[in-house]
């Protein structure tokens, strides 16, 4: 037992070499913009660069569009699955798989072709159309962990029980879910919401093609032009992502404990 304890905290601290000693490495470098100390020079460079403001700003305010249109989507139908049409799911499940299949390239190359200025829908023809289409690619990009997510926290609750008793008191569908089923997988929702909102911050293919300050490609031409200001970046970004990880597991801990249903 005392071998194999020793073995486990070996792999424990190897894993965590690999994935930390970038990290520091990357940390170092970033902060060494001045030859012979440290400085957080290129923090500050980043930072106050109006680039930067607008470009977080823009991924800001799409990603919480993303949110709010992914989650008018997918609460309903994962809720209708659950309730009214379980032998869907498998079909759903699926769906929902197919943004990790097709690559982010082919996704926006299709919403181009069907969205231009020659279709009946040209989206593409202004910049509030374009933003539109982003933030409807973003929606299908982070389909995959929001609808888990939702479904998760509808796995945690009986929606049979919580529905039969709403009808009973005379509410209907949409005052179901917006008073009843939302406040009962709030967390499961803050949860999707926080995966979105970090897959949105450094996405770059979509918003590059579709031609959008996003903070995505402002990364990429920073990387292209600068030397120490590209590890500030990733710095920061990778905080910002352990940032929603660290509050997906921080509610985690309020997620009611009761046990699945497989009904």
């Amino acid at each position: 037992m005392k071998r194999s304890k020793l073995w486990a905290w070996i792999i424990l601290i190897l894993g965590a070499l690999y994935f930390l000693l970038p990290l520091v490495a990357t940390l170092l470098f970033s902060l060494s913009i001045r030859r012979g100390t440290y400085s957080l020079d290129a923090y500050t460079n980043v930072v106050q660069a109006p680039a930067f403001q607008q470009t977080f700003t823009f991924s800001l305010v799409v990603g919480v569009a993303t949110i709010v249109v992914g989650l008018l989507i997918v609460v309903p139908a994962a809720y209708f699955v659950r309730l009214r049409a379980p032998q869907l799911r498998p079909i759903i499940e699926f769906v929902t798989l197919l943004p990790l299949i097709i690559p982010p390239i082919i996704l926006v190359f299709g919403y181009i072709r069907m969205y231009n200025s020659s279709s009946l829908l040209p989206l593409t023809n202004t910049a509030l159309g374009t933003n539109i289409l982003l933030t409807l690619a973003y929606v299908a990009l982070a389909l995959p962990y929001m609808y888990r997510a939702v479904d998760t926290g509808l796995r945690t609750i009986d929606v049979q029980t919580l529905t039969e008793a709403a009808n009973i008191l005379g509410a209907n569908t949409l005052t179901i879910l917006v008073r009843v089923i939302f406040p009962n997988i709030i967390v499961a929702v803050l949860s999707g919401a926080f995966l979105t909102l970090a897959i949105v911050i450094g996405e770059f293919t979509i918003a590059s093609l579709l031609n959008r300050p996003a903070f995505g490609v402002y990364m990429q031409n920073v990387g292209a032009n600068r030397a120490f200001e590209p590890a500030a970046l990733a710095v920061i970004s990778f905080v910002i992502t352990w940032i929603a990880m660290g509050m997906i597991q921080l509610l985690a801990r309020f997620a009611p404990k009761t046990a699945p249903r497989t009904d």
